[in-house]
């Protein structure tokens, strides 16, 4: 289990994101005019250190994916910076054209959420774990075959499986196969976009030690983005939550499951099943969804839904202030609120 209070603090910051925003435009008309914008990821500002894995939650279309991939520019974000710290240096991954861009990429990569459909069904093992090697200009054969071997070590699969194709696997093995193939050219940052979401429980806790053992192994950095509350406590050593594109709150993970301080954290909290039945008396049942990113609501966003809303919560935009050591909260009410967290 990862230590959550010690040991990361110190480390270098590896990435800096800062006022990243990514709007999709709206159209109508036959001329198809720009009518309004769908503000998926709005200002939102984090950073992550070396070896550090940072959580990002909440429901889904709150933007989660959307920030994932805008900090890999996987898709290219409206506005905002995204500072690499590499080598001695601080590159801003937003200037960077596209080649220069296809080399920076060796320090960042993906795993997906759907192990299968992230894997090309014509391609061997072998050829999907060393393709980003071959993208990187790696040809020599014997290279290519020691560094395959070394990854199916890396990850618990046998050697033989290399010549086999993806349909051959279960939803465990291909996820492992993803895994293998984003550590190929030996990332400092992985952004892992709901990485167990798609399997099995049992299997979902093979793959989430596996990722705890790497990281520790390989001192890799993770965005690891999900909806599940149970799975990022034992995985994470901060969170930051997201609702309607934007960071309500972040905090280290104990303090955070400890002392929520957004009434949206509260909420998430209760409802992360727990074995004792009784929980279900407690559980804090929203009422509507995530407002649509293309019609927010004035004020703070969640008053619609929030229990301890005030008349100044409808007109009064909170902004994410530093509440204390390390974590920050966008809520009006914050200081004055006790909300209920999620005792071990």
């Amino acid at each position: 289990m990862l230590n959550h209070t010690t040991g990361q603090a110190e480390a270098p910051i590896l990435v800096e994101v800062k006022g990243l925003k990514k709007y999709f435009p709206i159209r109508s008309g036959l001329l198809r005019r720009q009518i309004a914008v769908r503000k998926a990821v709005d200002d939102v500002n984090f950073s992550i250190r070396q070896g550090e894995v940072l959580g990002l939650v909440g429901e889904s279309g709150c933007g989660k994916t959307t920030t994932g991939l805008c900090v890999l520019r996987g898709l290219e974000p409206t506005g905002g910076s995204v500072t690499m710290h590499v080598d001695g240096n601080a590159v801003d991954l937003m200037q960077l054209n596209r080649e220069r861009l296809r080399t920076f990429r060796r320090h960042a990569q993906m795993i997906f959420q759907d192990p299968f459909a992230s894997l090309n069904p014509r391609m061997t093992v072998f050829d999907t774990v060393t393709e980003p090697l071959r993208a990187h200009g790696v040809t020599d054969r014997d290279t290519l075959q020691a560094r395959a071997l070394e990854l199916m070590e890396l990850v618990g699969l046998a050697p033989h499986y290399l010549r086999r194709y993806p349909h051959a696997f279960s939803g465990g093995q291909r996820q492992r196969i993803g895994i293998a193939r984003a550590l190929a050219l030996n990332p400092k940052l992985i952004v892992a976009d709901e990485p167990v979401s798609a399997l099995d429980v049992s299997v979902q806790a093979q793959i989430i030690n596996l990722l705890k053992d790497l990281q520790e192994q390989l001192n890799i950095a993770f965005l690891f983005i999900s909806h599940d509350l149970g799975v990022v406590k034992h995985t994470c050593n901060r969170i930051a939550v997201m609702y309607a594109g934007k960071i309500v709150e972040e905090a280290p993970t104990d303090e955070l499951y400890a002392a929520p301080k957004h009434p949206y954290t509260e909420a998430l909290l209760s409802s992360v099943p727990r074995p004792d039945p009784r929980h279900r008396e407690n559980e804090i049942i929203l009422s509507g969804e995530v407002p649509d990113p293309a019609h927010l609501p004035g004020g703070c966003p969640f008053h619609p839904r929030c229990l301890y809303v005030e008349e100044r919560c409808k007109h009064e935009t909170p902004a994410l202030t530093p509440i204390g050591p390390n974590r920050r909260v966008a809520c009006l009410r914050a200081e004055e609120l006790s909300l209920r967290g999620m005792s071990t």
